[in-house]
């Protein structure tokens, strides 16, 4: 698989930066286990394909449930992270344009922090086709709590550097939907706090970012003296080399049609 089927900053950002990403993403909330049980229906008997699934940040939640679980993931550096901490999964290095798996033959689909890269009619389509008829579509988001004031200006430090890489906060995938076969899309939405050292909550998370971790080095390097800068000014951020960053996750459920 090419990484040139992917945006460019995601091949390149998610292929330098896996390291990075393991160590700077948050965990999600706790509640996340009901909406897997309850609202998605997983469980022992299940079979659940994550697509767009990373170095497996969210693959352990499903393997919680007692589902089967199968990912597909287009970056082998990302890919070969999961493959290793996760060698009871099923892997594929693929797109949600090209799912290798047969008609019908999942229960549920679920897209963990990765829906934004590919919200197109034809990774829609082929989700469709893998879906059992009555299966469902999670797709489900963590994103730093922008009603915060300093986190909406550190926000606003990332976003300038984004170019034109795909972001869940501009809602652009929602016009993937509606889409033909599915029900509406609903929505839930999960508060939490990513806490820990300064470095990894803050630097790390921020470094994590596709199109940060493609940027040139000289680029990179204003970055991060800007990064610096920030948390220099901020009281909630330099006392103790410890922070706690608030959190709202979006998740979003929609079924196919029977």
């Amino acid at each position: 698989m090419s990484d040139t089927t992917i945006h460019r900053a995601a091949a390149d950002g998610y292929k330098q930066g896996a390291d990075t990403y393991v160590r700077g993403r948050p965990d999600y909330p706790a509640g996340v286990t009901a909406w897997l049980s309850q609202t998605l229906g997983l469980g022992p008997g299940q079979t659940v394909l994550e697509v767009g699934a990373g170095t497996g940040k969210f693959t352990t939640r499903l393997l919680q449930t007692g589902a089967r679980v199968i990912v597909v993931e287009p970056v082998q550096a990302m890919l070969d992270k999961l493959s290793s901490s996760y060698p009871q999964v099923e892997t594929h290095q693929g797109t949600a344009q090209a799912i290798p798996l047969a008609d019908a033959s999942v229960d549920v689909v679920v897209c963990a922090q990765a829906f934004h890269w590919f919200a197109t009619s034809a990774a829609l389509t082929e989700i469709h086709r893998v879906l059992k008829p009555g299966g469902q579509l999670g797709l489900i988001w963590n994103l730093r709590d922008a009603s915060v004031p300093w986190v909406a200006q550190l926000d606003a430090l990332v976003n300038q550097w984004e170019g034109d890489a795909p972001r869940f906060y501009t809602g652009a995938w929602r016009q993937a939907f509606p889409h033909p076969g599915f029900g509406p899309l609903r929505e839930q939405k999960l508060s939490h706090s990513h806490d820990g050292p300064v470095e990894d909550v803050i630097f790390n998370r921020v470094r994590s970012t596709s199109f940060i971790s493609a940027l040139i080095p000289a680029e990179r390097d204003r970055l991060e003296q800007q990064l610096a800068a920030f948390v220099a000014s901020h009281n909630a951020l330099n006392h103790g080399g410890t922070v706690s960053v608030p959190y709202v996750t979006s998740a979003f459920v929609t079924r196919k049609d029977a």
